[in-house]
């Protein structure tokens, strides 16, 4: 009878895949990395970025949309930009900024950043800057010093009616925007509209009637976001397919127009059964783009996306201890970590997230179903499901030879919704985070980034 843990992932799933396998230990590897040699090294709990894996997918991207467009006789080009909310981090701003892309932001601060990567020699003055979300004064302010400081690509996608006002008055001279729509959220949705941007109906009246007497300012791009992101589904191509009707209404009212950006990005892989056509999606949407602009008589647009997670998420993992298993009755064994989940993890409580979840170690085990919780003192601090389940399943448990278990592809937002360096729920510790990079030699290397949060540094924080 087959009752290892290694048998059970084998007859579930096609395993070993392109990044996960197993050594002659019966321990993982991701990117033939031996994870438990890394933990050797710097124990527990541990989280970890892989670089490679962010070039390799932006230029994945830029790949499947150029080979659409030529497919497709497209005359605009693709511009690949990143969401830096995603993660803000020096090392992954670094890696990213490798690859030439240009840069989405979201707040004010997120401008101080364009301005310290520019003094560091890491972008240029002509790289696009889309700034999105809405806008108070320093948001505005900042911006206006960006233009100021002589960037020729800045452009502020505009949210409300009251932005284009704001920025008149701190910009001199001409300068450029954008126009956000306002997408109608799916059914499951609390609300109708989303918050963010101008309604279909009222973004080429809001031109007509507004932005066009205003001399100084350029409409360059028209901005197009899905909550979900980019999907193959009815409720996906039908708001694309309003978009491009207000696009090229709006086309014809205003020359200088040239660019569609389809924020919303691409998912990426939760699970091993995770199965997405990326080539077929940007062969879709080149093709229905160009469709629809040849039948309105308009030219076709430049195309920007925003890939924030499809950059940055499955180059980051979280590594645990199973500290200890408590049987809490006849049925519930509930393995304990030596972290939480909702300070480490957030968007597995917040937002119901699942994520990869492998053992490291003891695949030839047999397997025991258990759930999983945190060491905080609070209810919801626990993770009971994988994504193609009810249930989670490990190695058996053994107080005298520890397990440890691994979470993969959680490089975008856990930080910083987490609160990266600052006070963690219960002062629960952050965990301490490696780099890992792979040299010439297709050698991997690794670097400490930052040792795990101390009490002294929560004290300091709460003013001890």
């Amino acid at each position: 009878m087959k009752d290892k843990y290694v048998d059970l992932i084998t007859q579930t799933f096609d395993f070993p895949q392109n990044e996960f396998n197993l050594n002659e230990d019966h321990e993982l590897t991701i990117h033939n990395i031996p994870l438990m040699d890394i933990i050797e090294q710097y124990g527990t709990p541990l989280k970890f970025t892989y670089l490679p894996k962010i070039t390799e997918h932006i230029k994945k991207a830029r790949k499947w949309f150029n080979v659409a467009m030529a497919k497709a006789d497209y005359n605009g080009k693709y511009n690949y930009c990143y969401c830096t909310k995603s993660s803000h981090f020096f090392h992954v701003m670094e890696e990213v900024l490798k690859n030439e892309v240009h840069l989405e932001t979201s707040s004010a601060f997120d401008i101080n950043l364009i301005q310290s990567l520019f003094e560091q020699g890491m972008i240029s003055k002509d790289r696009f800057i889309v700034c999105n979300g809405f806008k108070l004064q320093n948001y505005i302010d900042n911006i206006a010093m960006l233009v100021k400081d002589g960037f020729t690509n800045i452009i502020p996608v505009v949210d409300n009616y009251r932005e284009t006002d704001l920025l008149a008055e701190a910009i001199e001279g001409e300068f450029k925007i954008g126009l956000r729509i306002a997408a109608e959220e799916e059914p499951k949705f609390p609300f109708y509209t989303s918050r963010l941007g101008i309604g279909y109906k009222d973004i080429v009246p809001f031109y007509k009637d507004k932005i066009k007497g205003m001399k100084r300012v350029k409409v360059k791009m028209l901005h197009f976001f899905i909550n979900t992101g980019i999907e193959d589904d009815a409720y996906y191509w039908n708001e694309l397919h309003k978009c491009l009707s207000v696009y090229c209404e709006l086309k014809k009212e205003c020359p200088e127009l040239d660019s569609l950006n389809i924020g919303g990005g691409f998912p990426i892989m939760n699970s091993l059964n995770f199965n997405f056509d990326y080539e077929y999606m940007a062969n879709e949407i080149v093709s229905q783009i160009k469709q629809v602009c040849e039948s309105n008589n308009v030219p076709e647009p430049d195309i920007f996306t925003e890939f924030g997670s499809f950059t940055v998420g499955e180059s980051g993992g979280t590594i645990f201890k199973v500290e200890y298993q408590k049987i809490q009755n006849d049925r519930e064994k509930w393995n304990m970590i030596d972290s939480s989940f909702m300070t480490t993890l957030p968007d597995s409580w917040a937002i119901n997230k699942k994520f990869i979840m492998f053992p490291i170690n003891h695949w030839d085990r047999n397997y025991e179903r258990v759930l999983l919780g945190g060491i905080t003192c609070d209810s919801d601090d626990y993770y009971n499901s994988e994504q193609h389940s009810n249930a989670i399943y490990l190695p058996n448990y053994d107080v005298n030879d520890p397990l440890y278990i691994g979470y993969f592809h959680t490089g975008a937002y856990q930080e910083s919704i987490g609160g990266f360096g600052g006070i963690q729920h219960c002062l629960t510790p952050a965990p301490k985070h490696i780099i890992i990079s792979v040299d010439e030699d297709g050698e991997y290397n690794t670097r400490l980034f930052s040792k795990e949060q101390s009490y002294k540094s929560m004290l300091k924080t709460l003013g001890y």
